[in-house]
């Protein structure tokens, strides 16, 4: 019975097997992405009844711009490269929220919030594009999807897999608000890995010179951030990279997005 477990549960989690776009890094996705999205979205609105949207019309319009001609970009790229598939994940959305913190977030099917405290960081538009571009990332790259089917394995481990994950939607709905987090604080999700946080700047930097804008503002910006006091953070107490490691890899990938300007 055991060694039947034990296949059955290999199987499935080979099944479960997917890829992200252009780094072709594998990745276990337990969870369809309809009930990511469906689970994302009910966090989503409850944080949208409670923000309070900006005020300012000329920000709030740079942010949907900026994030509308990003999105055309990705989906172009998707289309070209044979994951057309992929497109039915996302009702693209762009939020400024007047809030002091110095963050952004996206939710699976692309509803991505920027907060008024990052804007003065962001003097340009190819500046505030390395912000969103590296949220859209997140979402085409599924990280909240891997998040949530690591959460799923460690919760539930063979039990779940060896029923064929048939209880797996009450198990999702149980795990939305410990994975999105947007409950116990205004719009603070839980964490990427420290690898989702390279992976969306790869990507990121990639969807926004696609969209026309310069990729030496990831460099530019990451620098602003690291002058704000982030550089001391040990990256072994954080999950997000330090501010001197992400700009040298940031540096190292600038050469290969001469391929990607139109």
């Amino acid at each position: 019975m055991k060694k039947t477990a034990l296949f059955i549960t290999v199987m499935l989690l080979l099944s479960a097997c997917g890829s992200v776009p252009l780094t072709g890094r594998r990745q276990m996705l337990l969870v369809s992405d309809a009930e990511v999205v469906s689970a994302s979205l009910t966090q989503y609105n409850e944080f949208i009844k409670t923000a309070t949207l900006s005020a300012d019309k000329t920000k709030t319009a740079t942010v949907e711009r900026v994030g509308k001609k990003i999105a055309a970009a990705t989906e172009a790229y998707l289309r070209q490269n044979g994951l057309e598939s992929e497109l039915a994940n996302f009702a693209w959305e762009f939020k400024l929220v007047k809030d002091d913190q110095v963050n952004a977030f996206c939710m699976p099917g692309g509803k991505i919030v920027v907060y008024e405290g990052l804007m003065p960081l962001t003097a340009s538009d190819d500046e505030l594009a390395v912000v969103i571009g590296h949220e859209i990332a997140h979402a085409v790259a599924k990280h909240s999807n891997e998040r949530m089917s690591q959460e799923v394995l460690a919760q539930y481990g063979a039990a779940i897999l060896d029923a064929a994950l048939s209880t797996k939607s009450e198990a999702i709905r149980s795990l939305g608000s410990t994975v999105f987090g947007l409950g116990a604080q205004l719009g603070v999700m839980l964490p990427y890995s420290r690898q989702h946080e390279y992976e969306a700047d790869y990507l990121g930097m990639v969807f926004m010179t696609l969209a026309g804008y310069n990729p030496q503002s990831t460099v530019t910006f990451w620098q602003k951030m690291a002058a704000g006091g982030n550089a001391g953070t040990m990256e072994l107490l954080s999950t997000h990279p330090t501010d001197a490691n992400r700009i040298a890899e940031l540096q190292r990938r600038l050469p290969e997005m001469a391929a990607f300007r139109k």
